[in-house]
């Protein structure tokens, strides 16, 4: 289910804005809550992940070379590294 919904760009569905946007991760401030925001989407979404308790789920990134950060979504024991869906 989380794989789909990672895979699926908002608005793909006719009337739905079911899915991502992964895109509004960037060039936005920390203090700006976009993780927050990401983390309730994907739980609006996704009924099986609003489910899990508040500490099930993080969002964050990591840097990887010069300029650069991969940002990685961990459910549970599963990682995702979103940079690569993007």
């Amino acid at each position: 289910m989380i794989d789909h919904w990672l895979h699926t760009p908002t608005g793909s569905y006719l009337g739905s804005n079911y899915g991502h946007d992964i895109a509004s991760l960037l060039q936005r401030p920390n203090s700006e809550g976009a993780a927050d925001d990401f983390l309730a989407k994907l739980r609006a979404d996704v009924p099986v992940v609003a489910a899990l308790p508040d500490g099930a789920m993080s969002l964050y990134a990591v840097p990887d070379g010069f300029e650069r950060l991969s940002i990685h979504l961990d459910i549970g024991s599963r990682t995702y590294n979103l940079s690569d869906m993007g």
